[in-house]
């Protein structure tokens, strides 16, 4: 008799789900028993520029979810807009029975100096990967303290425990979510809910390219001009590395991680 798939019965809310990180966490989780909502903006927006997500993404998403024998819901919406946050929450807890894990994933980047930077690229960075999060956790928080697995995982970055070249917008938010994190996990944890922050180095997904093509350079390129991680030959990790770590970090196998951030960096922050 096979064994209980581990997330069997619990339901996943991540945002900027259609590719990348996002869609590889979506599908690991779905393997292993969870039903998915996948959030995304599914456009191209103002800043940074670069394409994000698509609707088409989104729905190939949904059917690879439901080949895997998980229900599946998608939502096209910005992290920054509350009421389509809130409304994608509400329908997901009528439709698929209750929340139990939030993955906070949504992020953009883009390089800018300091003192060249507008108001524009700084409101959007802070915006999307900061408030995003939190008006996402906002919604989902009454709902999982109703779950007896609840957990956020928010998706920060190697850049939200130092510093970054001409990256300030991108640090603050980054380190912003790790403090983020922190706050929650004090506040959560009478109710059961985990919040932990996840810090991976580069990874390769569209965004590389995204951000390769505004500064006029390669993927490649891109990667090597950050490049501090110990690892040879490693750029950049896999969306599947991050995958399996979100997936442990969900699972009852963590159940006393909270407040914690966790390094997938190949060796990049040791010092």
């Amino acid at each position: 008799m096979s064994a209980e798939p581990e997330l069997e019965g619990r339901v996943a809310f991540i945002t900027g789900a259609a590719h990348g990180q996002g869609r590889s966490i979506a599908l690991k989780l779905a393997a292993a028993g969870a039903d998915i909502a996948a959030f995304d903006v599914a456009a191209k927006i103002e800043y940074p520029g670069y394409g994000q997500g698509t609707p088409e993404e989104l729905q190939t998403l949904q059917a690879e979810i439901e080949a895997l024998g998980r229900r599946a819901l998608v939502f096209t919406g910005d992290v920054r807009d509350a009421p389509a946050v809130d409304a994608a929450v509400a329908e997901t807890v009528a439709q698929l029975d209750g929340l139990d894990i939030l993955l906070n994933n949504a992020g953009i980047v883009a390089y800018a100096a300091a003192d060249g930077m507008t108001e524009l690229e700084w409101d959007s960075m802070i915006d999307i990967n900061l408030k995003g999060p939190f008006l996402v956790g906002r919604a989902a928080i009454p709902h999982l303290k109703a779950s007896p697995h609840a957990v956020i995982v928010n998706n920060s970055s190697v850049m939200g425990l130092r510093g970054g070249n001409r990256l300030s917008h991108y640090v603050a938010s980054k380190h912003g979510l790790t403090g983020l994190t922190k706050a929650w996990a004090i506040e959560l944890a009478p109710h059961g809910v985990r919040v932990v922050s996840i810090h991976p180095t580069g990874v390769n997904t569209p965004m590389n390219d995204g951000l390769a093509a505004l500064e006029g350079a390669t993927a490649q390129e891109i990667a090597e001009r950050s490049a501090g991680n110990l690892m040879p030959g490693v750029p950049w990790i896999e969306p599947e590395d991050v995958a399996e770590l979100v997936l442990w970090l969900v699972s009852d196998r963590a159940r006393y991680a909270t407040g914690a951030q966790f390094v997938l960096d190949a060796g990049l922050l040791t010092s």
